[in-house]
């Protein structure tokens, strides 16, 4: 089924840019409302780095989602878009000191701390505005993900989180800081997971954790599992929302929380990932010996993942019903690395048809750079299309 987009009303709009389908992306945070209620200590995190336009967090921030942050200039953007401070986690490897006060001074609900030296740095700043911090320590649980190994985050050998066998020695050391407040375990294995076994496989890594945390008569409030939760980029328009049902009941069933603990979630990709398209217009078609080029005016500057991932999205020609031919779609930039796709079958493509780049809400206008002196592509709201 060839998604609805009205191409009669880009004539007036320069391509290349972002088109969102906000009545998608409402229903996917009413399925979020409804499955979560299910379970009255769950929480979720909208993943700020997934797309941080404003009208995305506008929509997202009503919802009652809290945020989930990796840079003061994410806090900033979270709080301008109304998220709650109380409902601000702040995560990273490398917080910056005016990234730290920020967080004090908004009062978020936790760091989610990486290391003894921040934990260290964040006691300080934090006696400095005498404030007590909250903290969660992120554990690597050395949990392998089934998906792209530069998304993989919960090995031994990744850059994040505290290894285990640390964990009850960082517990200790913030026990002993007057402006720390240790109230929760935080992990994340990676995204684009579609595999159910592997949040199982971590829950059951955090019940051998929190075992061994109670083995201390240590008890915490709050565990943090993150996101990771993918979407079909094969098939969009038969899935164009996620399994939240058998993500959150995956945890429901195997992770084993205490009396009175609350469970939070960092989702991004699986919240915005389906409701954007990148819009994108037909310069020339080049034939070569083996094969024809459909040479579009969208390159990896407007979306890097297919660049560098290798990652795969749908690509349909909004503008022709003629019988299928086969191309590379291939953008302006002066990188052989600027393929959409390879060997794709297209509707026949002619100069000026409009493509549409499925998929590509997530990671996809919030990674694009102004390299060969571009401008960065807008984005736009359905809403703003309507007659």
């Amino acid at each position: 089924m060839k998604i609805q987009i009205p191409i009669e009303k880009f004539k007036d709009i320069k391509t290349p840019f972002y088109y969102y389908d906000v009545k998608l992306l409402q229903q996917t945070l009413d399925v979020i409302k409804k499955e979560i209620d299910k379970y009255p200590n769950y929480y979720v995190h909208y993943a700020i780095k997934a797309n941080a336009n404003p009208l995305i967090l506008d929509l997202i921030s009503k919802s009652g989602l809290g945020a989930d942050c990796v840079s003061g200039g994410e806090i900033s953007a979270a709080i301008k878009a109304g998220f709650p401070s109380d409902k601000i986690v702040f995560a990273g490897v490398g917080k910056s000191d005016w990234e730290i006060n920020l967080g004090l001074e908004n009062d978020i609900f936790c760091f989610n701390v990486e290391s003894i030296p921040e934990l260290e740095i964040i006691n300080e700043l934090a006696a400095v505005k005498n404030k007590v911090a909250k903290i969660c320590f992120r554990i690597n649980p050395d949990v392998g993900a089934h998906t792209h190994a530069n998304i993989t985050t919960g090995l031994a050998e990744n850059k994040f989180g505290i290894a285990m066998e640390d964990m009850e020695f960082v517990v200790s050391k913030a026990a002993e800081m007057k402006n720390v407040e240790f109230i929760g375990l935080h992990f994340h294995i990676g995204s684009q997971i579609l595999e159910m076994d592997d949040f199982i496989a971590l829950s059951k890594r955090i019940n051998e954790l929190q075992n061994r945390l109670e083995a201390e008569n240590i008890t915490v409030k709050h565990i943090n599992v993150g996101g990771g939760l993918g979407i079909d980029y094969l098939k969009p328009d038969e899935n164009p929302i996620p399994n939240f049902t058998d993500f959150f009941k995956t945890y429901a069933e195997n992770l084993i929380l205490r009396k009175g603990q609350c469970l939070h979630f960092e989702l991004g990709r699986a919240v915005v990932g389906q409701c954007g398209n990148l819009i994108t217009k037909t310069l020339f078609i080049k034939k070569g010996i083996q094969k024809q080029f459909c040479i579009v005016d969208a390159g990896m500057t407007d979306l890097i993942r297919p660049a560098l991932y290798g990652a795969f999205h749908l690509v349909e020609n909004l503008s022709s019903n003629e019988p299928k031919e086969k191309y590379d779609v291939v953008g302006p930039i002066c990188e052989s690395s600027d393929v959409f796709v390879k060997d794709f079958e297209l509707n026949k493509c002619h100069r000026g048809d409009y493509l549409a780049i499925r998929s590509a809400g997530a990671y996809g206008e919030i990674m694009a750079s102004t390299y060969n002196c571009r401008e960065l592509p807008k984005g736009y709201s359905s809403e703003e299309f309507k007659s």
